[in-house]
């Protein structure tokens, strides 16, 4: 059994308590939430507690999570773009729309699915059987570079790359408006948005955890820009949340900027994991893989030009 509490703020005052949950506790779904609260297993100051019950400030929270059998992941023979692949590690070109790991109500079609047909019981297991080989992940409307871990020496390795955060990590995105400035860096603190729980943003120091992207301005477009964003860090939605917060959102980005792209032909946020670098942990050796653009990125370049 999981025990979890959580003391309510001002700006989640009057909330309802399954749709607070959800937005604290995004590994798991609203109905699975519901399903916990209307057996009894969310106190309220000491108090059993409904879906429907109305959150106040100063209420503390207590959630017992009752221990899950973990399911059969199945494999399923989905295609994979594989740009690299040895004995330690795997390079996959993720499309757009794949989700890179199932999750509580969602266990099939996923990257992870596809790398278990592909690997067979060629995978590390440190992430247990719900993210096997995975030491990273990326949004699922995002496109481009992941590594893949096939054992758990290989996996341990990258996981220390990734904490010190040596890893090379650019990315290519088409961002609203002109930015004039060649080069820019964005910093700020990025934790959990407090007007939306659902959302990640900018917050203040003290609250969340550093963030810093590098930006280079690659085209100016037609009242947008093309840039590259290398990560020095790599938050939850860093990239998305940086570059809204200087007035740039990346085109396609419904959360973070327009609710609707105004450019025709967008399909979904307009950013690619490009490149991505990482000592070798079979060699010792630096190796640096690229993905390209995908073909929708690369027409919505031109008819921006």
């Amino acid at each position: 059994m999981k025990e979890l509490d959580f003391i309510i703020e001002t700006e989640d005052e009057d909330s309802r308590i399954d749709s607070y949950l959800a937005s604290v506790c995004p590994s798991m779904s609203r109905s699975y939430l519901q399903k916990i609260l209307k057996a009894g297993g969310v106190l309220a100051d000491g108090k059993a507690v409904k879906p429907n019950y109305r959150i106040k400030e100063g209420d503390r929270i207590h959630l017992s999570v009752p221990d899950e059998q973990e399911p059969d992941i199945e494999p399923e023979d989905i295609p994979l773009d594989i740009l690299y692949e040895d004995n330690d590690i795997l390079i996959v070109n993720k499309p757009k729309d794949m989700v890179v790991h199932p999750a509580a109500g969602h266990y099939s079609h996923t990257l992870v699915n596809a790398l278990m047909y592909h690997c067979k019981d060629s995978l590390s297991g440190i992430n247990g059987v719900l993210r096997p080989g995975i030491v990273h992940r990326i949004d699922k409307d995002t496109t481009g570079s992941l590594i893949v871990c096939k054992n758990d020496e290989a996996h341990r390795a990258l996981a220390a790359q990734l904490a010190v955060h040596s890893i090379t990590r650019k990315y290519r995105a088409i961002v609203h408006g002109v930015i004039h400035e060649d080069t820019l860096t964005v910093q700020g603190n990025i934790g959990r948005s407090p007007s939306d729980r659902k959302k990640m943003a900018i917050v203040p120091d003290g609250k969340g955890k550093p963030a810093v992207t590098h930006v280079t301005v690659l085209e100016r477009l037609k009242g947008y820009t093309y840039v590259e964003c290398q990560l020095e860090t790599g938050r939850t939605h860093q990239i998305r949340v940086h570059m809204a917060s200087i007035g740039h959102p990346v085109l396609g980005d419904e959360i973070y900027g327009p609710k609707k792209s105004p450019v025709k032909g967008t399909q979904g946020q307009t950013l690619h994991a490009m490149v991505i670098g990482f000592v070798h942990p079979g060699t010792g050796e630096y190796v640096e893989f690229s993905s390209p653009l995908p073909a929708y990125f690369e027409d919505l370049l031109r008819k921006l030009r």
